[in-house]
């Protein structure tokens, strides 16, 4: 059974789920699909083109899907996608796609916290945790289970390798490797992320792998393309290897350095 304060204001086009809760002042409009046991608090708006997934909880003041700040937008139809669990904190504001990939994706059980800006074709994995007051240009990607902490800015197009962690009030530029931790100004390699990896699980051996193949990378004199020959060469083509090799190999912007 929904619940629906007489004081929202949702359209009868909409599609709402079973056992939804939106409370007072939200605003829901047309084009809006929204999965069962999600949670629209006080006072957020969701905007055409949002599909929200099962188990979501959208919190005080929002903005979801609203249009791109991009002046080579169009008014062409767009969405943003939020996948299951996720919850969005108080006054996030979410942009929806452009022609360029039609769509924002945010994953599955994701946590943006207070005040987070994601703007327009950004994707977000599973698991991904952006702090407060986090932005994130366009084209932006986050892989799975990465940390952005507080007060982030994230340049266009720039990609977050998964399992990383980004340190409080950083500037990205250039993309994070997976698996790194990273901070300071210029953003720069401090290691790995120890704590993140055994709490996900990874084994001690599946560790040193990675360790050593940022050794190569950040801890030698090798240049990039004979450090990933070096890799592959010394070091097990592990999943996890494979992933640094290809994430490295195939970045546009260039990898943060030590």
């Amino acid at each position: 059974m929904n619940y629906i304060s007489k004081n929202a204001v949702v359209s009868s086009k909409a599609q709402i789920g079973d056992n939804v809760t939106i409370k007072h002042f939200a605003v829901i409009d047309d084009d809006v699909i929204i999965g069962d046991n999600v949670e629209i608090h006080s006072g957020v708006q969701v905007e055409n083109g949002a599909r929200i997934e099962s188990g979501c909880k959208i919190y005080t003041g929002a903005v979801v899907s609203c249009i791109p700040q991009d002046l080579k937008f169009a008014g062409e139809y767009t969405t943003i996608e939020i996948g299951e669990n996720t919850s969005v904190r108080e006054y996030c504001t979410l942009n929806r796609g452009t022609n360029v990939s039609k769509k924002t994706i945010i994953g599955k059980n994701c946590l943006l916290m207070a005040y987070v800006h994601v703007a327009h074709d950004a994707k977000l994995g599973d698991h991904v945790i952006l702090a407060n007051g986090t932005s994130l240009g366009g084209h932006v990607h986050v892989q799975d289970w990465a940390i952005i902490g507080g007060l982030v800015g994230v340049h266009q197009f720039v990609k977050v390798g998964e399992h990383s962690f980004i340190a409080f009030s950083s500037r990205i530029t250039q993309d994070v490797p997976p698996y790194i931790l990273a901070g300071g100004s210029p953003l720069n390699y401090k290691g790995l992320n120890l704590v993140g990896l055994k709490r996900r699980g990874f084994s001690e051996e599946t560790i040193r792998h990675i360790k050593q193949a940022y050794n190569f990378i950040y801890g030698s004199k090798y240049n990039i393309s004979d450090a990933l020959k070096a890799i592959k060469d010394s070091i097990p083509n592990t999943e996890e290897v494979m992933k640094i090799l290809d994430f490295v190999s195939t970045s546009e912007r260039g990898i943060i350095r030590k």
